[in-house]
């Protein structure tokens, strides 16, 4: 028998190797280790001996993947995304049951199992498309936001069937029902907890990072042990125990402190979910299992689009946004796996189901990275999902002298530049709330996405003398230039990058200037230094200066993003 130390050190060594394929394949790591389980499982290196210890550690695998999940979960995001991301995550649920019901009875699956796999195959990935839309800084992007929403619809609605699910454990009709009522009945009791209690409790545990990480793990531990008391599962206790730590101004910070253990337990359970893959018993699924990945490929992005169509948004939001739901989530294997545990499925159904995520996750990660480049190629058959009127395209068809794409910290300051030149300007943003606070002031603002031409050309972008783009992506910024070179403008493009190699490609291309925010501060300081040298009275001046700028922004709610790596380093500290 092998030492346990030994055992466990080779299969860490097994997922090293296949985490570097799938870097190298730009797949999420999630795949490599559900391949790495299967390597370490009995079918090949059998480096993972089934004994009450793994299964043990798998239970809290999920435990905690839920429980950091349930952090990121925060009841008040559904209320700040709008009708579009609650009707288009409904919707996409709806037709997609059904449809994989009705697909999985036409198979030959028991209409049990039937209900299972075509509930299981509604749920996306948040974890993997918040990584992916973060990747193509897509996170503030029309898209993006409605797609982050119906994802946090389609979560919540997951926690809501697993607590059925871990309720049938418990036998009887009556006893299911006492559950269900006890668990509202608790969660009655902790919302107010969690809403006026517990971010006054956390200033409290906050006065040192060790004693914050032991309240959230007993925070997290505490409510799995209730909620397995009263008759439900510790993965559901945990996921609700995240969620009500949510509302504490302090979640992010409890997030960081717990990130080790999320991806520690991340990889342990999936990679015990990759060895228990039965090969053998489980050939006669592969074809419905082609089937059921291409009803996910395609047809789910199928269901948004129509969806958004009816919306009234245009074919690029709801093809990006289709896009997102290409695949299927962690929570349906969980899903899965608890309709193993309580012995309303066969083990062959989880393995069915772990295959139909790898096809799905690997396919729709190549689809969203290239999706631009797929939009463009088919963009002419998508023109049945898009209505005459388009939301995205109510803009206005003015000339502006002076042109801002993306209000930031840096664009307050370049609109208090363009106001003292002309009161012809015009900022753009894809923050509704950002637009309705510009309104206010009374500033001509546009609402849109500038990565869409017919959206450039209606903006008459070309017509104008200057155009300031504080828009670091790339990508983004040398479309503004191809743009600008196509329609000959003869306007001043100032735009922002993140890398020196950045400034150089855009420069190259036309950029008249690249601002580089890490270098501003430094050449700002150090013209002040030149200029002032060691006259107390000038270094006195650019003080007061800039204290009441520095007040101007803070009552406008700017302040510069918290670094969650470094955390004893946080305002309150400072």
């Amino acid at each position: 028998m092998i030492d346990p130390f030994i055992q466990f050190g080779m299969i860490i060594l097994v997922v090293l190797g296949v985490s570097v394929i799938m870097k190298i394949l730009k797949q999420p790591l999630i795949i490599g280790y559900i391949l790495s389980g299967i390597l370490s499982g009995p079918f090949f290196l059998n480096l993972i001996a089934e004994n009450d210890t793994i299964n043990v550690f798998s239970e809290m695998g999920i435990s905690f993947l839920l429980f950091i999940v349930g952090l990121h979960l925060s009841p008040k995001v559904i209320k700040e995304v709008g009708a579009v991301s609650l009707t288009t995550g409904l919707g996409q649920i709806i037709f997609t049951s059904l449809i994989g019901y009705f697909l999985g009875n036409l198979l030959g699956f028991p209409p049990l199992t039937s209900i299972y796999v075509a509930i299981a195959l509604t749920f996306s990935s948040t974890i993997i498309i918040m990584k992916l839309l973060s990747d193509k800084d897509a996170l503030e992007k029309l898209y993006g936001k409605i797609s982050i929403g119906f994802l946090l619809v389609q979560d919540l609605i997951a926690i809501m069937i697993m607590v059925v699910i871990s309720s049938l454990s418990s036998g009887s009709g009556d006893k299911l029902y006492g559950t269900i009522l006890g668990g509202l009945f608790l969660l009655a009791i902790l919302i107010p907890i969690s809403s006026f209690v517990l971010p006054k409790l956390s200033d409290f545990f906050a006065n040192s990072q060790e004693f914050l990480f032991i309240f959230a793990i007993s925070w997290g531990f505490g409510l799995s042990l209730i909620f397995l008391y009263i008759g439900l599962s510790i993965e559901v206790g945990a996921l609700i125990a995240g969620i009500m730590l949510s509302l504490s101004p302090y979640s992010r910070e409890i997030s960081s402190k717990l990130k080790p253990l999320r991806d520690f337990f991340i990889i342990s359970f999936f990679i015990i979910l990759g060895s228990r893959l039965a090969f053998g018993d489980i050939t006669h699924l592969i074809v419905p299992a082609v089937i059921f990945s291409l009803f996910i490929l395609i047809g789910n992005p199928i269901i948004v689009m129509a969806l958004m169509g009816l919306l009234k948004y245009s074919k690029k939001t709801g093809f990006m946004a289709g896009l997102t739901v290409a695949q299927i989530s962690e929570f349906s294997l969980i899903l899965i796996a608890l309709g193993v545990k309580t012995g309303s499925l066969p083990n062959e159904i989880l393995s069915f189901v772990t295959i139909i995520g790898l096809i799905t996750i690997a396919g729709s990660t190549y689809l969203i990275i290239y999706s631009d480049f797929i939009f463009n190629k088919i963009s002419w058959l998508l023109a049945i999902f898009e209505r005459r009127k388009i939301k995205e395209k109510n803009v206005l068809y003015k000339k502006y002298d002076c042109i801002l794409l993306g209000y930031n910290r840096i664009g307050y300051s370049i609109i208090k530049v363009f106001s003292k030149m002309t009161k012809n300007f015009l900022v753009v943003d894809y923050d509704p709330k950002i637009v309705k606070q510009l309104q206010q002031r009374g500033i001509n603002v546009a609402y849109g996405d500038v990565d869409e031409l017919e959206f450039l050309e209606s903006l008459r972008i070309d017509k104008a003398a200057i155009i300031v783009s504080t828009i670091p992506d790339k990508e983004t910024n040398q479309l503004l230039l191809n743009f600008l070179r196509r329609s000959k403008s003869k306007a001043i493009a100032v735009l922002t990058g993140r890398q020196i190699s950045d400034a150089f490609d855009l420069y190259n291309l036309g950029a008249h200037y690249v601002i580089l925010p890490h270098f501003l501060g430094g050449e700002y300081a150090s013209k002040l230094i030149e200029a002032a040298k060691n006259n107390k009275n000038k270094y006195a001046q650019v003080k007061r200066k800039e204290l009441k700028n520095l007040e101007e922004r803070l009552r406008h709610g700017h302040e510069h993003p918290r670094i969650e790596k470094n955390l004893k380093y946080s305002t309150r500290g400072a």
